[in-house]
Order: structure tokens, then C-alpha cells, then sequence
């Protein structure tokens, strides 16, 4: 057997290792066109930020290792430029010149590269990606002596490079053509992050995009499409990716939008050929979307797993379907996310609720307690969990994880109810914040809570009462215009006041986070009112409002 890997990072090198446990007489090769294989592209950023200060570090492995180890013929540095399905080759280009390479079998991992708009001015000297080691040696040179840095960009990458360099001195604005940053969340979550961005003084621009790069002599200016001119020593582009699939798309391998097509075990439409990676397109478990998905976990899984098949290993497993785990620091918060966010269930179509709360990442009377603003998207009908997401100080990439697992287990939201986890008072609570949302959820699937959302208030303040259920203080340092305030303690005795307030109308109840207005809620839907309470309270009507904020709330 001579297996060919093009492609040497994550799914490429995970299954070249796997094919060597599996096969130790098979001769594999490894093909790469970077000068670097099995490298940490996901410390990079780290390294800008000299949280990792050994460019060596983000060496995983060598060739030399490699075939030390586990007997692997690596090149690095060496280009496939085509491929013929029928002869079982393909096209090398290198320093040595251009060669053609037989195969009995050959797996496709070349991965993505970046996306550059093309803009006038885009091949500054002083425009750069992020994707390679050298990247981000050059990027940290550059750095030095900077003053101003643009990042075009506000996905993940984009983030972390923001965050490195502001951590390096630099001035940095963030600049999205998306209404929002990180557009994987839903707007309220990113908000939240932004807000923490600005907090750091890195300046964001969302909703506009940049038209032009006008290089100078000393430093470049980046025109908007507003007309702002924001001047730069560097710029790093990180608007996306796309597969590097064109040669192989060329040769007839079945693509969508230049993402390489593949049955359950990674094997495309040509005979002898699989694929894994960033450059091959997953079905969305949840929505049924197909689309790339550019993370290094499912790469590295499915690289095993092709070899699995591959090898013809009996019970061979199907590479599962990504769910898009992915968790990203912004400052003193971490956000993390999976499944499907609220704009990709609308567009699929899915009947879906959806409940927000605020909950301590451990017991709130342990010093160092803090709040993790959680969401959870469930079917409406059965209560199947759909997606979640989370931002907060501590926590929360344990909480994900634990959705995560739900989610791939097709678990109910009521499900969580009875997972039985970690606690002690500094690592978590004895309601922990995913049992918590258990709750919440089955209150919501079985009629004990009814709901409103952020997105709902210009169409509750016309229709309905908002009942403010916070104590006489918290109502004054900011409210919804209109509301009545009745601490929840109190409203027992003033049930009165609701009912000559609402007039008839539907009275929808708010508190800071949920808890209080929930206990209110109960009481009056118990006392006949068409009642319902704020997801998430204030402070997800906060995060939804965003800069909209002290314009809807109101103090005094």
C-alpha cells in the first residue's frame, strides 16, 4: 500500500499517524506546501502576544520526528498542482522541480487559505494574514515599533489578533462588515464581547467595511466605507477562509462552493480518494446546512477515522457531523458556543424556544463568584436540544462542554435535570448552571413559564403592562420607560395596582436576571392574568439593546 497525504496539519497528519499504527509495512507519504507540518495553528495569536515567546514551541512535530517515530516520508515544501484520478497520480511541484507521484491511495487535507478582499491597496507590505508560523513571526516584528494596528475581521482569528496586539501596546481597531462581531453568536453574547473589547480599548466598527488601503511611506491609512480614514502600521485581513480545493476540483472532485464532497467516511465521488478537513464540507446536524467547517477538533478526529476506513478496519466509524464547538477569549471573558444559533434556526425554519440566564459559575457566598450569561435554542415541540452559547469570566468552557456532549447525545433540554455534576463551593453549585437550564427549559416546555424576549419589547411596550419586579432602588438606576415597579415581595398585597394598571392588557414582568420576575410570573398567571416573564431579565435586554441601550432605559 502507498498512501499519499496532501496536506500536513491537522486532519492530514492525524491520519498519517493513524494509517502508520494500522499498517507498518504501508508507504506513506506526506506532502505539504508550507515549510512547516503539524504546527499549532491555533496558538499563533498566542505567540503575537508573547503568551508563548518560543516560535519553536508551536512546532508539534518535525519530518525528522515524524520518521523518527513513526516512519514518515514528509515533505514540506512541496506543492500538488494536479492530480489524474485514472493514472492514481498526482503533480509535485518543489525547489527540485516538477514530479509526478503514484499512489494506491491518497487522502486530500489541504485545508483553507485565507480570504483577501480585493481591495485597492491590498498588497501592502504592511497587510498580512494569519495562517502560518511565519505569519506570525512576521506580524510580531512588525509589531514592534508600531503604534496602530487594523484587524479586518472580527471572527475568531480576528479576536485573538486584536487582543495580541493590544496586549503588545498597540492602538487596534476591529473592523466588521456584519452588523455584529463574532457573527457564530447570536447578537446579544457578542455584544457582551464587545463591550469587553472596548473595555480594553480596542476601538470596533461594525456594520461597515473597508474600501481601500492607501499605502504611504511610513504607514498606511484604511479607508470605510463611511469615509473614515483610520491610519495603520500594520493590518491583519482575517475576513475567512476558503478550501484549497481548486486543483482538485479541476481534476473532478465533487465540490460545494469549492468544498469537497464526502460520504460518512470521508471518501469522495473518485475511486481510491478521501478527503478531511477544513476543506470538505459537513451537513449541519441540527439544520441540515452544508458548509466548511474550520476547526482544528473535528479535523483532527475525522483524520483518524478516514484512516479507519481507509485501511478497511471492520466497524470502521462514520466521522459524526461537526456540531461547531468553539470557544474564544476576549480580554478578562471567554466565550464558547455550539450547535445552531438563533439566525440559522430562523433560516432553516425550525420551531425553536429559547431561554437566557445568568447563573454563578460556582457558589456565589465562595469569593471569586461570578456570572455566566448562558443561552440555550431547543425544539419547540419536544424540548431536543438545538445549540447554546456562553460568555463570562470563569466556567464556561466547562459548561459548553457539557451542552456539547447533550447535544451530540440528542438529549432533551428537561435531560439536564438530571446530569449529575461536579460540585463543591469554588468549582460549582449544587443547582449547577446546566441543570438550572434544565429547569428552566421544562418550565417552558410544560406551560409553568411562559416567556418574552429582548427582541420583543417595541411590540410589548405598545400592547402590553411591563411590571418592574426589582427592589424601588435598582427600578431607579434604570428601567423601561412606562413600567410599573412592585419588588416581588410586595406584589402579593398589591395585586390590585396590576390589575387597574394593566387595564386588560397581557403584563409582562422583568427583574434584573429572571429569578424574581419568574417567582412574580407565577403568581399572577396563578391569579389570572395573561402573564410571562423576561428571558433573561435586564441584563439579557442589556446585551440585546447593545448601544441602543440609554436611549430605551431610563433612570429615575
Amino acid at each position: 500500500m502507498k498512501l499519499v497525504i496532501v496536506g500536513g496539519v491537522a486532519g492530514g497528519m492525524s491520519a498519517a499517524a493513524r494509517a502508520r499504527r494500522l499498517d507498518e509495512s504501508a508507504q506513506i507519504i506526506v506532502l505539504d506546501k508550507g515549510k512547516h507540518v503539524s504546527f499549532a495553528n491555533c496558538g499563533l495569536p498566542y505567540f503575537i502576544g508573547d503568551e508563548i515567546t518560543d516560535p519553536g514551541a508551536l512546532l508539534v512535530q518535525t519530518p525528522q520526528s515524524l520518521k523518527a517515530a513513526l516512519n514518515l516520508d514528509v515533505r514540506p515544501e512541496h506543492e500538488v498542482v494536479g492530480l489524474d484520478a485514472a493514472a492514481h497520480t498526482v503533480t509535485v511541484k518543489s525547489a527540485q522541480g516538477t514530479h509526478r507521484e503514484s499512489y494506491d491511495a491518497l487522502i486530500l487535507a489541504p485545508g483553507a487559505n485565507a480570504v483577501i478582499p480585493p481591495l485597492p491597496g491590498i498588497g501592502s507590505a504592511r497587510v498580512r494574514t494569519l495562517r502560518t508560523v511565519d505569519d506570525a513571526v512576521a506580524l510580531k516584528d512588525m509589531a514592534d515599533g508600531a503604534k496602530d494596528a487594523v484587524v479586518l475581521g472580527a471572527g475568531f482569528i480576528g479576536l485573538e489578533a486584536a487582543e495580541a496586539l493590544e496586549k503588545r501596546g498597540l492602538n487596534v481597531t476591529v473592523v466588521e462588515l456584519a452588523p455584529q462581531i463574532l457573527p457564530p453568536l447570536d447578537a446579544p453574547m457578542a455584544n457582551l464581547v464587545q463591550a469587553e473589547l472596548e473595555r480594553l480599548g480596542i476601538s470596533v466598527r461594525v456594520g461597515v467595511g473597508a474600501t481601500e488601503v492607501i499605502p504611504g511611506d511610513e504607514r498606511d491609512v484604511v479607508v470605510l466605507a463611511d469615509g473614515t480614514r483610520i491610519p495603520a502600521d500594520l493590518i491583519v485581513i482575517s475576513v475567512g477562509v476558503r478550501p484549497a480545493t481548486a486543483v482538485f476540483e479541476a481534476a473532478g472532485i465533487a465540490c460545494d462552493r469549492g468544498a469537497i464532497l464526502t460520504d460518512d467516511h470521508g471518501r469522495t465521488n473518485l475511486p481510491d480518494v478521501w478527503a478531511v478537513g477544513d476543506a470538505t464540507a459537513a451537513k449541519d446536524p441540527v439544520t441540515g446546512a452544508v458548509r466548511p467547517v474550520a476547526l482544528a477538533g473535528p479535523a483532527n478526529r475525522a483524520g483518524r477515522l478516514v484512516a479507519d476506513d481507509l485501511f478497511g478496519l471492520e466497524g470502521a466509524r462514520p466521522i459524526p457531523t461537526p456540531l461547531g464547538t468553539a470557544i474564544v477569549r476576549a480580554g478578562n471573558l471567554t466565550a464558547a458556543m455550539v450547535g445552531a444559533n438563533r439566525r440559522s434556526l430562523e433560516q432553516a425554519g425550525i420551531d425553536f424556544d429559547t431561554i437566557d440566564l445568568h447563573p454563578n459559575q460556582h457558589a456565589g457566598y465562595f469569593p471569586g463568584a461570578s456570572q455566566i450569561h448562558l443561552t440555550v435554542h431547543f425544539r419547540a415541540n419536544d424540548g431536543t436540544i438545538l445549540g447554546a452559547q456562553a460568555v463570562g469570566a470563569d466556567g464556561v468552557d466547562k459548561r459548553i462542554d457539557v451542552l456539547a456532549t447533550a447535544i451530540r447525545a440528542k438529549m432533551a433540554v428537561g435531560d439536564l435535570i438530571d446530569l449529575d455534576l461536579c460540585y463543591s463551593p469554588p468549582y460549582g453549585n449544587a443547582k449547577d448552571p446546566v441543570n438550572l437550564a434544565g429547569m428552566f427549559g421544562q418550565n417552558v416546555l410544560d406551560s409553568t413559564t411562559a416567556l418574552w424576549h429582548p427582541a420583543d419589547l417595541d411590540r410589548v411596550t405598545q400592547t402590553s403592562l411591563i411590571l418592574d419586579t426589582r427592589s424601588a432602588g435598582e427600578f431607579a438606576g434604570g428601567h423601561v420607560a412606562g413600567a410599573l415597579n412592585i419588588p416581588h415581595t410586595q406584589l402579593r398585597d398589591r395585586i390590585d395596582e396590576v390589575t387597574a394598571a394593566a387595564a386588560g392588557r397581557p403584563v409582562r414582568v422583568l427583574c434584573a436576571s429572571g429569578m424574581r420576575s419568574y417567582i412574580a410570573h407565577r403568581v399572577l398567571q396563578q391569579a389570572g392574568f395573561d402573564s410571562a416573564t423576561l428571558s433573561g431579565g435586564m441584563l439579557a435586554l442589556r446585551a440585546h439593546l447593545g448601544d441602543r441601550g440609554d436611549s430605551v432605559i431610563v433612570k429615575g
